[in-house]
């Protein structure tokens, strides 16, 4: 790690952060900074068990292959601003959080990336947009299978598009997009616990076809929707599925 970039300070800064995951990796995706919170959710015991190892070192099939993408793309170049995904909280359930990683620059050069990972807090409930936003959220929970329109939703609400926008990010962290995709694979991870074929599953929460159904659930999940289903064939929760499930 190059020693003009305070990775050290930073990693000890969020220490102290137990909803945040911190990490900084290298250009070959090994892990060289990484706060206690990561060290923790991976159910090791100390930091040296992650620094200098890989994604697919750490985490199991599936979900170890989507974040290594993502890492290539970063360090390509490109940026993850706040994306929604699935991951493992401290109580060993799946929980979701908002991702953002960026190219670590030194000397006009990627020598690596840097990024946080975000749980995903409760709502905002004092705020005075709440109870609107609320009709929002119910009535997305009660079609959400159907076609909705973030202009449909503002109207619902009384506000503009962009009111819209403003006030679900500040209550709820989330675009109402996001929200709706949240709320759908959630119903997705619910029925592939059951004995529904699959495709009549992404059909039935709104998803247009099979193709973008099992496209859209593996990157946000980390798994595909088939192989969500087998790892929870025993009947363990949501977090055992991805945890316990073959790794790399």
């Amino acid at each position: 790690m190059p020693t003009d970039i305070p990775a050290d300070q930073l990693q000890g800064l969020f220490d102290d952060v137990p909803d945040i995951v911190f990490f900084v990796k290298d250009v070959d995706g090994r892990y060289s900074h990484a706060n206690h919170t990561l060290v923790r959710r991976l159910r090791l015991k100390k930091r040296s068990d992650v620094i200098g190892k890989r994604v697919t070192e750490l985490f199991p099939l599936g979900m170890a292959d989507s974040y290594a993408a993502q890492d290539q793309r970063v360090l390509g170049g490109d940026r993850i601003d706040r994306y929604l995904e699935v991951h493992v909280v401290d109580n060993l359930t799946a929980g979701w959080c908002l991702t953002s990683k960026r190219p670590l620059i030194v000397g006009g050069r990627i020598c690596g990336l840097i990024g946080i990972s975000r749980d995903l807090r409760s709502p905002d409930g004092m705020d005075q947009a709440y109870g609107k936003l609320q009709r929002v959220m119910a009535h997305m929970h009660e079609h959400f299978a159907e076609d909705i329109r973030v202009g449909e939703l503002a109207k619902l609400a009384g506000f503009s598009v962009a009111q819209l926008e403003r006030h679900f990010r500040r209550v709820f962290q989330i675009t109402p997009h996001q929200a709706l995709t949240k709320i759908r694979i959630e119903a997705v991870m619910r029925q592939l616990r059951g004995t529904m074929p699959i495709g009549m599953i992404g059909l039935a929460s709104g998803f247009p076809d099979q193709s973008s159904f099992a496209r859209r659930f593996k990157a946000v999940v980390g798994v595909s929707p088939g192989t969500y289903r087998a790892l929870c064939a025993k009947g363990e929760s949501p977090s055992d599925c991805l945890l316990d499930g073959p790794r790399y």
